[in-house]
């Protein structure tokens, strides 16, 4: 099994523990991070996607000018941009960067922030777009001759692609864990993004997306794509003092961190609305730590869980989610540079040798 490894791409300095470190666009720190991903080899970096945020094309081309390896993924909500329009801009870029691109939808989890945009589709019907979306991405990638398009969300005539794929087709990402999400994502996507849940809960969903593949007759299924921020130290004393502390920071700042990559996590005193944010916080009910090192107090200010203690407990919690079946890991700090340089020196190499291991085992 080929297990990659994600980080993120903030447009500056800023994070969660850091709100005020920075603001709007810096490119020599996209470059500088983006570079420090590369020369500790992780494979992609997700460019994220929020309603006031920057644009992912825009720091995703500057990314890939600065950079030799690194793959990116693009974060993209179907309300935004004109499939059409869509599928030639990340042609473009793939041809730029000689095959380095990944697209990864979000169907849209807050109702709040898709009107933002002007969206105002409910969740059913946000889902039945993503679908008709990526099946038109699909056919503009891979059709020779003009096609028209009449579906309930789109609709075209004469349409053909110039320009295609670097090497065919791009990768499409899906994410969530809603049916709606298991079923469109089951049916089309490359990859399926899950939150770092505990084992067990990981493999029912990787159950019922495998499942969804099957029943759309894939003989293929999606690479899964689970995702965590791990909090390390050199000693588990030293890792879990770091944990409560970070913790507290999340807690003063959730809601002021501003510049930094969206954290997807709800106002205070405010039911989310996904339900991937809503099994998190259900999960969290079951006690803070959870398997080898889950921890669950993150999600209230992050949307999502840590895992904690030394770079040899965390690399054999994520061995952990690989042998369920994850082939893509997404590790990213509360520090963005600092904890992607360490998570590099300690961790990657770690997983890879246990990789190795698990190899010869089997």
């Amino acid at each position: 099994m080929t297990v990659e490894f994600i980080s993120a791409t903030p447009a500056n300095a800023a994070s969660e523990l850091n709100p005020s470190d920075g603001s709007g666009v810096d490119p020599e720190y996209i470059v500088r991070h983006s570079r420090a991903l590369d020369d500790y080899d992780y494979n992609y970096t997700l460019i994220p996607y929020w309603s006031s945020g920057p644009d992912p094309f825009t720091i995703g081309a500057t990314i890939v000018a600065n950079t030799k390896k690194i793959k990116i993924i693009i974060a993209l909500r179907p309300n935004t941009i004109y499939p059409t329009v869509a599928a030639k801009a990340l042609a473009t870029l793939d041809h730029l960067s000689k095959g380095r691109v990944v697209v990864h939808f979000i169907a849209g989890g807050s109702d709040s922030d898709q009107a933002a945009e002007g969206d105002f589709l409910n969740k059913e019907g946000r889902y039945e777009r993503l679908e008709e979306y990526i099946r038109i991405l699909h056919k503009a990638w891979s059709s020779s001759v003009p096609f028209d398009h009449e579906g309930k969300h789109y609709q075209f005539k004469n349409f053909l692609a110039s320009v295609r794929p670097a090497g065919g087709k791009i990768p499409v990402s899906v994410g969530g864990s809603s049916p709606e999400a298991y079923r469109v994502g089951g049916s089309l996507a490359d990859i399926f993004g899950l939150w770092g849940e505990p084992l067990k809960e990981t493999k029912e969903q990787i159950d019922r997306i495998y499942a969804e593949a099957a029943k759309a007759g894939r003989t293929d299924r999606p690479r899964i794509w689970v995702t965590f921020r791990p909090i390390i130290g050199a000693t588990e004393d030293v890792a879990w003092a770091k944990a409560h502390k970070t913790l507290q920071a999340l807690e003063r700042n959730s809601h002021s961190a501003k510049g930094s990559v969206g954290t997807g996590a709800p106002a205070k005193n405010v039911e989310p609305q996904n339900v991937g944010s809503q099994r998190l916080l259900e999960i969290a009910k079951r006690g803070e730590v959870q398997d080898r090192a889950l921890w669950y107090p993150t999600v209230t200010a992050t949307a999502s869980t840590a895992l904690v203690g030394t770079p040899e407990v965390v690399a054999d919690s994520i061995l952990d989610y690989v042998k369920l079946g994850a082939e893509l890991i997404s590790i990213r700090g509360y520090d963005n540079l600092g904890d992607a340089i360490d998570y590099g020196r300690f961790i990657l190499p770690k997983v890879r040798d246990g990789l190795k291991a698990i190899g010869k085992e089997q």
